[in-house]
């Protein structure tokens, strides 16, 4: 995979709306294009009498219980993004103003290939400036016994990730990408979310998970698959969890390393992020020259 090497955005504004995963509400979302520098900036359009802007970066995150989420000075909180944040990465977008009337973003079918397509449907507007991406120098792990996360040097983003669960309808698997945009949308894309059923009941009793149902999710019994359509992959479960690493490494914007991770989630994603930036020789922002028949151009990137 060959990094993107110029900053982009989205060409067009789009919308779309959907069912909270575990509010239950009914979100409204607008992503717009943004301008150079800009980063990623939530806007919760329903608050307006305190700052309503929630900009992604990993020190704004304050929550990695079932799902990602940032909350700036004032409060506002913004939840469930790793989805969409795993869409951009696969894009190479890096400005982008995402308002929405909630505080969690809609679940869609569970995945991030809604808002994949939609973004691909607007298109992919490069802009004068290089990204900056963040350079993995030297190893840093944690290891807690029965979860081990690491990140090393690589020459642009490998993700090496192994789930390990009793119940047999998941059982341990393992997946190995490098992914850019094309095998994203190939093998990570439409994996979706997934629970236990005796997890569900204990969700929703902890008022969760109010939106989920076999649409937004897969549910799993033992060595059953519950959802009528079953799975969309053999091993669905483990690219789903590619997607949602991928994802919450994206707050801190594009990175060049390769990244294991032995039964993770939000939580250990959230850990080793925090571990390898508070190594300052562990890494270091770089640009990378722009190719000459990158100037002055404009493309959806494939």
């Amino acid at each position: 995979m060959v990094p993107v090497r110029r900053q982009s955005t989205i060409k067009a504004p789009t919308l779309f709306a959907g069912v909270e995963l575990h509010g239950g509400e009914h979100t409204r979302v607008a992503l717009k294009p943004a301008p150079v520098g800009t980063g990623i900036v939530f806007v919760r359009t329903d608050i307006t009498d305190r700052d309503n802007r929630v900009a992604v970066k990993p020190d704004a995150v304050t929550s990695v219980k079932n799902c990602t989420t940032l909350s700036n000075k004032a409060g506002v909180k913004i939840s469930t993004i790793e989805h969409l944040m795993a869409a951009l990465a696969s894009v190479g977008i890096d400005n982008l103003i995402v308002d929405m009337d909630g505080q969690e973003l809609p679940a869609l079918d569970g995945s991030s290939e809604p808002f994949l397509k939609l973004i691909e449907q607007v298109g992919i507007l490069k802009q004068p400036a290089p990204r900056r991406y963040v350079e993995v120098l030297k190893a840093v792990e944690i290891n807690d016994g029965s979860k081990f996360g690491r990140i090393e040097p690589y020459k642009s983003l490998y993700l090496d990730v192994t789930i390990d669960f009793k119940d047999a309808a998941i059982g341990r698997q393992r997946m190995e990408i490098e992914p850019d945009t094309r095998s994203f949308r190939d093998r990570l894309a439409s994996a979706r979310t997934f629970a236990r059923a005796h997890e569900v009941a204990a969700l929703r009793e902890a008022g969760l998970s109010k939106g989920g149902s076999y649409e937004n999710a897969i549910v799993v019994d033992g060595d059953k698959v519950l959802n009528p359509g079953g799975l969309r992959y053999n091993d669905e479960f483990v690219r789903h969890k590619a997607l949602d690493l991928m994802g919450d490494l994206y707050l801190a914007g594009p990175v060049l390393g390769k990244i294991t991770t032995v039964r993770g989630g939000h939580g250990l994603n959230h850990e080793l992020l925090t571990a390898f930036f508070a190594d300052p020789t562990a890494w270091r922002f770089i640009t990378l020259p722009s190719e000459k028949n990158e100037i002055g151009c404009d493309s959806v990137l494939a």
